[in-house]
């Protein structure tokens, strides 16, 4: 098998088949310490290799000053038997966060950054080949895919993800979206929950549900446009903040609701009460920064990339509108053993959309077994419908606080439904502002890497 070294274990004549539901367990493979402070990033001037000489350019690469570390990830298959894959650690792309394009900026807990599908799309497909992503999110690798000049694929199960992303392939003028907030009352409320006063001063809560009113009806109707499903985006990531460009009062930041009560715990704390907001103000001006570098070029880009997306809302491991052997790469991020709880986070999205978030059946499995059982039908799905020769880069997170390595869990499940393993990729940096803003100690308790784990279908 390229890309691993099998050991095999003692009083065992040949290596174990790896069934479909492998029980792995977990390696000692700890990564050597971060390397030095890299120096300030900047675009990567490389040309795209060819895929058998990713693992090479990963050695090789010091884009950023640093030298590589070559090290080997061990997982354990059932049967015993030990295997090896090589393992590349060093910055890869820039620890910057305002890099790429303006229309990433939407707020989502857990998302990687756009340098990370635009890594592996650049190296491992030509234009005009299918990007997707089985578990999207706010959508960043179909929006880089599209932006690259790919075909972009994507699928969640949350209802969130497709409604954060399909807007973005198709961005409206700012004077459209201008023109169409002035045609939307704000005085039709659907609902004024009173709990809700704790973000919302009433005018602002009264203007709240009359949007929400106004998309919920257009959407039973099937009227909803393309600048509708714009506005609706934008109201989504401004309903709750930290600053004054939100519709609530000072709260945590936009990509996590805090519960009503905690809500009043920090109005009382800070002697707050909810300020009146402007909504039409706030998502035009929210609409002008993702505009910001939306050129006619990119427009055109885009619009090319739209006519033939492909957007599902559904579980991960059952895709039938994706063709067999139609995607050229797969760039995902699964959820990672019950650290993000999606479900309350985005109670108050659920909401403005006029759904119950407990009602979407996320997977959140708490033990790497379970985790893992979850994982592999949705590498047999991903096998089923990459071409040969396609690959699979799946990032996966450092979890309680660097104890469990997920690479080391994820391998065996790409193995078993007949992907092969060809290495581990550990992107290292500094934290970000985002999460200091959270309270975390950037060396203590955050995650300072992205982990890819590439696989290809032979």
């Amino acid at each position: 098998m390229a890309g691993i070294t099998v050991q095999k274990p003692k009083r065992r004549k040949k290596l174990a088949e790896a069934p479909d539901s492998p029980q792995l367990a977990l390696g000692l493979f700890k990564p050597a310490p971060a390397p030095e402070t890299a120096k300030p990033a900047k675009a990567s001037g490389l040309k795209r290799p060819r895929a058998g000489r990713i693992a090479e350019e990963l050695a090789a690469f010091r884009e950023f000053g640093e030298a590589t570390k070559v090290l080997k990830t061990s997982f354990v298959i059932p049967g015993g038997a030990t295997c090896e894959t090589p393992t590349y650690v060093n910055e890869y792309w820039t620890a910057r966060q305002r890099q790429a394009s303006s229309l990433h900026e939407v707020s989502y807990r857990a998302c990687f950054k756009p340098q990370l599908p635009r890594f592996f799309i650049e190296r491992l497909t030509e234009p005009g080949e299918m990007v997707y992503d089985p578990f999207m999110g706010r959508g960043t690798t179909p929006i880089e895919t599209a932006l690259m000049g790919r075909v972009p694929g994507g699928n969640d199960i949350n209802p969130l993800s497709i409604v954060m992303t399909r807007p973005r392939l198709s961005p409206p003028t700012e004077a459209g979206i201008a023109q169409r907030l002035n045609a939307i009352p704000l005085n039709d409320p659907a609902d004024i929950p009173e709990d809700l006063l704790a973000f919302y001063h009433p005018e602002t809560l009264r203007g709240i549900s009359s949007l929400k009113h106004y998309i919920v009806r257009k959407r039973k109707a099937g009227s909803l446009d393309l600048l509708d499903e714009w506005i609706e985006l934008v109201a989504l990531n401004r309903l709750t903040g930290h600053s004054n460009g939100f519709f609530s009062v000072y709260t945590l930041p936009p990509n996590q609701a805090v519960s009503v009560a905690s809500q009043r715990k920090i109005n009382e704390k800070r002697k707050q009460t909810p300020p009146p907001r402007d909504i039409r103000k706030l998502i035009l001006k929210k609409s002008r920064q993702l505009l910001g570098d939306v050129t006619t070029g990119v427009r055109n880009s885009l619009a090319a990339a739209a006519a033939n997306a492909q957007l599902y809302t559904g579980p991960a491991d059952a895709t039938p509108g994706i063709r067999s052997d139609s995607v050229a790469l797969v760039v995902t991020s699964p959820p990672f053993l019950n650290v993000v709880q999606y479900d309350v986070d985005n109670w108050l999205r659920c909401w403005f959309l006029g759904f119950e978030s407990k009602k979407v059946k996320l997977t959140m499995p708490k033990k790497v077994e379970d985790w893992q059982a979850a994982m592999t039908p949705v590498f047999k799905e991903l096998h089923r419908m990459l071409k040969p020769g396609g690959h699979v880069a799946f990032e996966v997170g450092e979890v309680h606080h660097g104890a469990t390595r997920l690479e080391e869990a994820v391998l065996p499940c790409g193995l078993s439904a007949g992907l092969e393993p060809l290495l581990v990729m550990v992107n290292q940096q500094e934290f970000t502002k985002t999460a200091n803003c959270w309270g975390v100690d950037n060396m203590d308790k955050g995650t300072n890497t992205n982990r890819i784990v590439l696989f290809r279908k032979s």
